[in-house]
């Protein structure tokens, strides 16, 4: 009778840490991404999970940290999608909220003393009963490039998750090119406006990220403040204006370096005003080299046959703090 009574007992206290179906509409997971490569090296990203009829609506927010607060600040882009499985198709046999904290807790610290040189620390959001669960799991550089890396239950599950909520999304940090160059990657600022954005500036999921180097809230104050855009303008022609001409590109290089000032040259043209010669006199090698390719197209008033014009262009970074 004892153990019987005991059974019963076991069994409704299970069933009382099960979540009825409903309160699994939605749930968010929180997902840092850090490489031995970059910059930049650190990668934050939110997926926030929701019913959408009979399939899921899921949408992405991925917060970068500054790479150079002069040409790369800090960058917030929204990705947002749908796939026709249900939040509890997608949980299948797992139950988020009965995985026993010891079992999650082994996972976490199997691989202690080893060198871990990338991999992405995850932590799901769930609501369970009345209470508000967060599942954390540490996903190792093996995890993600070794196809026999023996990775246990629960990070296995929580991988094949994210691998289906991703579906749809587009390019994840995983595809993202390494080392990219200033204006690269064509990230345009999201809707402040959107729900999820503003739970963000609240530091509402600042708990998701714990022991990382950053926080989302701080990620996404640092993307508002506004960044210079590096300008290249004509400062003076002597003795006269070019009648056609294009402004030469700042060399990425240039603004990876915080390299700006002026670049002083001249040109010889022909009958027609074309330029036929160009003659660095003085400014920074890096930007000078881009002058000299884009010069050559220019056109000057016709009759100014074997006439030397001085020409000055200015680099200028536009950075809102002081170029170290």
């Amino acid at each position: 009778m004892i153990g019987a009574a005991a059974l019963l007992f076991g069994m409704a206290a299970h069933r009382e840490h099960q979540p009825p179906p409903e309160q699994l509409d939605h749930f968010v997971i929180g997902r840092h991404t850090f490489f031995d490569f970059g910059p930049p090296f650190h990668y934050y990203e939110l997926l926030f999970v929701s019913r959408n009829g009979t399939g899921s609506s899921v949408e992405r927010i991925t917060l970068t940290p500054a790479v150079d607060e002069c040409w790369r600040p800090a960058v917030i882009e929204v990705a947002s999608g749908s796939i026709p499985v249900s939040p509890e198709t997608l949980f299948g046999k797992t139950n988020p909220c009965t995985i026993p904290e010891k079992e999650l807790l082994k996972e976490q610290k199997r691989c202690k003393k080893c060198l871990v040189f990338s991999g992405a620390n995850i932590a799901m959001q769930v609501q369970c009963g009345t209470q508000t669960r967060i599942v954390r799991s540490h996903i190792l550089d093996r995890d993600m490039f070794d196809p026999h890396a023996n990775t246990p239950e629960h990070t296995s599950w929580k991988m094949e998750l994210l691998a289906q909520l991703e579906r749809g999304l587009g390019p994840s940090v995983m595809d993202k090119p390494m080392f990219a160059m200033p204006d690269e990657d064509g990230a345009q600022t999201p809707d402040p406006n959107l729900p999820a954005l503003q739970g963000i500036s609240r530091g509402e999921f600042d708990v998701l990220f714990q022991g990382a180097p950053d926080k989302p809230s701080d990620l996404y104050r640092a993307a508002q403040i506004p960044h210079g855009i590096p300008t290249v303008r004509l400062t003076s022609s002597s003795p006269s204006q070019p009648i056609v001409f294009s402004l030469p590109p700042y060399a990425p290089i240039g603004k990876l370096a915080h390299v700006e000032g002026r670049v002083s040259f001249t040109v010889e043209v022909d009958a027609k005003g074309a330029v036929v010669y160009v003659s660095l006199v003085s400014g920074p090698p890096i930007l000078c080299k881009s002058v000299e390719s884009s010069v050559y197209g220019w056109k000057f008033p016709e009759g100014d046959f074997g006439r030397e014009f001085q020409v000055t262009l200015e680099f200028a970074l536009n950075c809102p703090h002081p170029v170290k």
